[in-house]
């Protein structure tokens, strides 16, 4: 029986010949944000943990309260800070030139195909977009990892999802992904790993696959990963780390066997899939946008981890181009990362915001998680290009997320309501 692209990985890092039910392995890189970095910190010390695997392949990303929303969340920012100081730790990124761990770290080319990753945060299986088997684990793992450069791994299942035919208008990858949960549920990928692929995948930008990958947590999966291909390394030729010194030969072709063993396999025709809204309060309640009009919203963000890289700041600002939000729907805008921000800023596309009267953040995660900048009263309404729409995620437990694709925030931010994009004029 041949292996599936995660199993590869995974038996490459271990000292295995044959996998077997858990694996104890090398990973390639750790990291964590401004929330759970500090629990890692903390239990890293309590176990008396002499030094760090290895300082550079460490990182600590302050992006969920940044810039600080208040005197706590400053503090968690200086353990970080004084933690990566005493042991040599490369990687620690504040507010300056940094941005939302799952949008900034795979734009400077910390990861590369056939990588072994975790990260304290449950969307890194975002990473799985460019052939990397990438983990969320909790912060006792990670202080563990930290030391020692090892995770214990349960090997989990894979289902694989093909998707072929061609997009509607105005359809994309986080249409694809509502679609897709809401057809399986919330619960049907539990501790798997989804596995994308099919003609659709293929031709598939990187921000559509970063976007697919980062909401496969959504329906409970472990990990989400894509086979790397030519598109894969054109973006990584643009990073920072790996500019010049990556091309496809640089690796082993890395995909899944053709006898490779799945649990299940599931084809969609895309064909059939219109813009989708998922309706309060799981990311599974998803049905056309058509099934919503008339939903009148006192909120509109666009941006986080899922939706705030440019092509998809880009697809928001043809729409609000030379038109004006709607006075009563706040709307928020914020980059996934500074340097999208600058992308965005050198395109005209901030300038295109501003003037239809969104207010641009900087990258942080505080909208998405009801953290801060754009905290919802009771009985607000809001449409968020963000990854998750339970009770009181962005704030009151009688608040309401509608998720959508950048298109469809746009498009509601205009006419009040939620909108099909085909109907802004």
């Amino acid at each position: 029986m041949g292996l599936n692209i995660v199993e590869k990985i995974l038996l490459s890092h271990s000292a295995k010949k044959q996998l077997e039910d858990f694996v104890y392995a090398k990973v390639d890189f750790v990291f964590s944000n401004d929330i759970t970095g500090p629990l890692a910190v903390q239990e890293f010390e309590k176990a008396g943990f002499p030094k760090v695997f290895n300082r550079n392949k460490i990182s600590f990303v302050c992006d969920h309260f940044t810039p600080a929303r208040d005197l706590k969340t400053a503090n968690n920012v200086k353990l970080l800070k004084n933690f990566s100081s005493k042991y040599g730790i490369v990687n620690f990124f504040d507010i300056d030139k940094c941005g939302i761990e799952h949008t900034f770290l795979p734009e400077q080319g910390f990861f590369k195909p056939g990588d072994l990753i975790i990260g304290a945060d449950s969307h890194t299986c975002t990473h799985g977009a460019l052939g990397v088997a990438s983990f969320g684990v909790g912060s006792t793992d990670l202080a563990a990892a930290i030391y020692s450069g090892k995770c214990w791994f349960k090997v989990p299942e894979v289902i694989k999802f093909i998707y072929k035919g061609k997009l509607n208008k105005w359809v994309s990858a986080k249409d694809l992904i509502l679609y897709t949960i809401s057809d399986i549920g919330v619960d049907g990928a539990i501790y798997q790993v989804m596995e994308f692929s099919g003609p659709v995948i293929s031709k598939m930008n990187m921000d559509g696959r970063f976007t697919m990958c980062n909401m496969g947590v959504e329906a409970g999966a472990k990990a989400a990963i894509i086979e790397p291909d030519q598109e894969t390394f054109n973006f990584l030729k643009t990073t920072p780390l790996l500019k010049g010194k990556i091309n496809k030969s640089s690796f082993p072709k890395l995909c899944s066997d053709k006898d490779a063993k799945y649990c299940r396999v599931i084809e969609y025709d895309v064909s059939k899939i219109e813009p989708f809204v998922s309706a309060p309060h799981l990311p599974s309640n998803g049905k056309p946008v058509t099934k919503f009009k008339g939903v009148k919203v006192d909120q509109v963000v666009i941006g986080s981890c899922t939706n705030g890289r440019l092509s998809d700041l880009e697809v928001a600002a043809k729409i609000l181009k030379g038109k004006k939000v709607k006075s009563n729907v706040r709307t928020i805008i914020f980059p996934g990362s500074y340097k999208v921000y600058r992308q965005a800023l050198d395109k005209g596309f901030i300038q295109i915001f501003i003037d239809s009267g969104c207010m641009v953040s900087p990258p942080t995660c505080g909208p998405c998680l009801g953290g801060h900048m754009g905290i919802l009263a009771e009985g607000e309404v809001a449409v968020a290009t963000t990854n998750r729409n339970f009770i009181g995620r962005m704030g009151s437990p009688k608040s309401f997320v509608y998720l959508s694709s950048p298109a469809v925030a746009a498009a509601t931010a205009v006419k009040g309501q939620i909108t099909h994009p085909n109907n802004i004029k």
